[in-house]
């Protein structure tokens, strides 16, 4: 069945309209290994980063990934003129530049505020590693976008055989370095690793805030138990210096503890959740 968005009782256009009216921002422990998998999950990251300040670069990927299918689809089946493969060339060219200015748009706006530590989180230097990039730096984006066409067209044959494309913002991969030991994320200790994760969403929730007004909603999932106290006791200042609503999740009470009254706390269990007695400080 099909997902059915509603707001203020009337229907609304999908799921990216949520977004324009509630930002979220959330962790959770698939992301802890972000740093050592491949790139295309940072992509995914950094993308979500991205829809958080232009609702619209959503639009921009899905019309990206879908000509790139097709595109892919038409030489692997030998299908195609040139003229049809020349118009979803065009496509991916205008939105892949479009799609590359996005990312290299907030990461110069995060940078700055990334790159400060938050007490024991360490400051995070971020980059965007993309071919595209580099030719952004060289040239305007309508030649940027040119180029990307003329590249397309001349590795055709080689990915019909290969399948996707040589070319294009789903070849780039978001670079993060831990600022004070100048080592690159995936060197780092999985403790590190987490560290710079939580410091970048911190920030970016604090760009989200500036941005547009209003704090975002943040969602953390199992997120404290990993903390050893004196960085649950930063992250929990954090949130309440942010003024944001915080949902945070975890199977141990105790490591809420230093919430306080600061917290509501409810327990789920056997499909019901109910209201819970705020853990007492050890």
């Amino acid at each position: 069945e099909r997902r059915s968005v509603r707001i203020d009782d009337g229907p609304a256009r999908g799921q990216q309209v949520l977004s324009e009216v509630l930002p979220l921002v959330w962790l959770t422990p698939q992301m802890d290994a972000l740093f050592r998998e491949a790139a295309s999950g940072r992509r995914r990251f950094l993308d979500r980063l991205v829809y958080g300040i232009d609702p619209s670069h959503a639009s921009r990927v899905n019309s990206y990934e879908h000509s790139l299918r097709e595109r892919s689809r038409l030489l692997r089946q030998g299908l195609g003129d040139d003229k049809w493969l020349a118009s979803l060339e065009d496509s991916m060219a205008r939105h892949g530049v479009a799609i590359t200015v996005a990312r290299h748009d907030l990461i110069s706006r995060l940078a700055a505020i990334a790159a400060k530590e938050m007490g024991p989180f360490p400051g995070a230097q971020m980059s965007l590693d993309c071919e595209i990039g580099q030719w952004l730096a060289e040239m305007p984006a309508l030649a940027a976008e040119d180029r990307l066409k003329e590249a397309l067209a001349t590795t055709r044959e080689g990915d019909g055989q290969a399948g996707g494309a040589a070319h294009g913002p789903h070849r780039g991969d978001l670079r993060v370095f831990h600022v004070a030991k100048a080592m690159p994320a995936h060197k780092c200790s999985t403790g590190e690793q987490k560290a710079l994760l939580i410091a970048i969403v911190m920030a970016f929730a604090r760009l989200l805030g500036l941005s547009r007004g209003t704090a975002p909603v943040l969602l953390l999932d199992e997120v404290a138990a990993h903390l050893d106290v004196e960085r649950r006791h930063a992250l929990f200042s954090e949130i309440g210096a942010l003024g944001m609503q915080s949902w945070m999740t975890g199977t141990d009470q105790a490591v809420f503890a230093d919430l306080g009254s600061q917290a509501q706390f409810f327990q789920i269990g056997e499909g019901t959740v109910v209201p819970a007695r705020a853990p007492l400080v050890q």
